[in-house]
């Protein structure tokens, strides 16, 4: 589909020369030659980029600049001045413009600029739709980190086919939130998404869980059940933690995706299943198929398009938009009224590593927010292990060398759990649940900690 532009020009003879030169780019032009006509253009051609010169009757291109920003806050436009103009071309970009360009201009600039200006439009367009898609669950793809931004485009594209994607990212990034993203954005929105976590099933109920049973097929199977493979028959499939999963149950996926066949347990009929896969993992599948605790023919099965999610102490830059978009959620479906965090509590936020990464943080926020009586956050409002971090660091680095800051991580991650465990009154099922990995990777972690005396309920 061709990008559309709008130039906006009171000259007829530059008119019509960048239009004739950005048509034989193969963008639709639509020639307008004063300020007016350009927002009347934004209303009626939908155009990706809009080009304004500065000198024009009616509106000047500043003024339509405004007026185009106040209707589409997110259009993006290339502002044309005179050389020696600069200032006016700065205040352009001060007010939303994406960049300009100088008059007397070379073409080959000019084609090279309105080509960035479309790829940026486009991109917003993906991002935008890709939001509205995830509404208010969106936390976790909020922000300019650049290379969530790349991530989120990728998921836009995947979307649209129906390859096979492994995504991959700490607990906590949000990889169900992608998943759902990619079946939602897909032609198969309207069939179901079927969700499961390969990593808190007992593994005598794995094969069951996936392929289903007949009645009789084992002591407790007293009626038929349909697993999760005929569950999702015609959407889309969500293999959470997929490196938990057992080697002999390894080997019945890999039989399935490459048959799109599956035998119940106790059946004997092979039932076809249209099922597109999104598995997610936090292990280093690569590291598990040297160790033998993955097969490496249902990597290549899996492994056909890879999406990468950064944790939160990569992209730090967001955790002030993460912030309040977690202050305006829980004020709204918490009743509460919270107006302003403080600079200093801001700093706190932002020095912590985020173990748990976006969930880690909006449990914080949230949790700073019931605290707070007189609407700003205040860093005394915050957990103790993110007031106490960024001290427990300085003097790490001033006493014993880089070792100990693995140490104080070590130490926030342990306090974490222990904390999540007493909130769940050490119940290692909902504490493994609210931490967002498996019960097998709690217990070692608990282990690991010291924390195994914990009795599960």
């Amino acid at each position: 589909m061709k990008a559309k532009i709008v130039v906006a020009d009171d000259e007829p003879r530059i008119r019509k020369m960048i239009a004739r030169l950005l048509t034989d780019e193969g963008y639709e032009v639509m020639p307008v030659e004063n300020g007016r006509e350009a927002v009347e253009a934004l209303l009626s051609f939908h155009p990706d980029v809009i080009l304004l010169d500065q000198q024009m009757p009616v509106l000047t291109g500043v003024e339509a600049l405004e007026e185009i920003k106040r209707i589409s806050p997110n259009q993006v436009v290339l502002f044309v001045t005179a050389f020696g103009s600069i200032s006016l071309a700065v205040d352009a970009v001060k007010k939303g413009a994406y960049d300009f360009i100088e008059k007397p201009f070379d073409n080959d600039k000019l084609v090279l600029t309105v080509s960035r200006a479309v790829e940026h439009s486009r991109m917003k367009g993906e991002l935008s739709t890709l939001k509205k898609t995830l509404g208010e669950k969106q936390s976790s793809v909020i922000g300019e980190n650049t290379g969530l931004r790349q991530t989120m485009i990728q998921v836009r594209r995947v979307a649209e086919t129906n390859a096979t994607v492994l995504i991959h990212g700490e607990s906590g990034t949000g990889k169900e939130l992608i998943a759902r993203a990619i079946h939602t954005n897909s032609l198969r929105a309207n069939g179901p998404f079927v969700a499961i976590n390969c990593g808190a099933i007992p593994l005598t109920l794995m094969e069951s869980e996936l392929f289903g049973h007949e009645r009789g097929a084992f002591t407790d199977a007293k009626e038929a059940k349909a697993g999760t493979f005929e569950q999702a028959d015609g959407g889309t499939l969500f293999l959470d933690e997929i490196g938990e999963l057992p080697l002999d149950a390894q080997v019945k996926l890999l039989r399935v995706l490459e048959e799109r066949k599956i035998t119940r347990i106790g059946g004997k009929k092979a039932i076809p299943v249209d099922v597109r896969i999104v598995a997610a993992t936090n292990r280093n599948l690569d590291d598990e198929v040297k160790d033998g605790r993955f097969r490496l023919d249902l990597l290549y099965r899996l492994n056909v398009f890879t999406l990468i999610l950064p944790p939160l102490r990569e992209r730090k830059e967001d955790i002030p938009l993460l912030t309040n978009f977690f202050i305006r959620k829980y004020n709204r479906t918490l009743s509460l009224d919270v107006q302003s965090i403080t600079p200093e509590a801001v700093k706190l936020l932002g020095s912590y590593g985020w173990p748990g990464n976006v969930r880690d943080l909006e449990n914080a926020v949230q949790s700073a927010m019931i605290l707070c009586t007189d609407g700003t956050i205040r860093p005394e409002h915050l957990p103790d292990r993110v007031k106490g971090y960024e001290l427990a660091e300085e003097q790490s680095v001033a006493g014993s060398g880089g070792n100990s800051i693995r140490e104080i991580n070590a130490q926030i991650e342990k306090e974490l759990i222990l904390e999540t465990l007493r909130k769940h009154s050490f119940n290692r099922t909902l504490t493994a649940e609210a931490l967002n990995i498996s019960r097998k990777t709690l217990f070692n972690k608990m282990k690991r900690y010291g924390l195994d005396s914990a009795i599960d309920k």
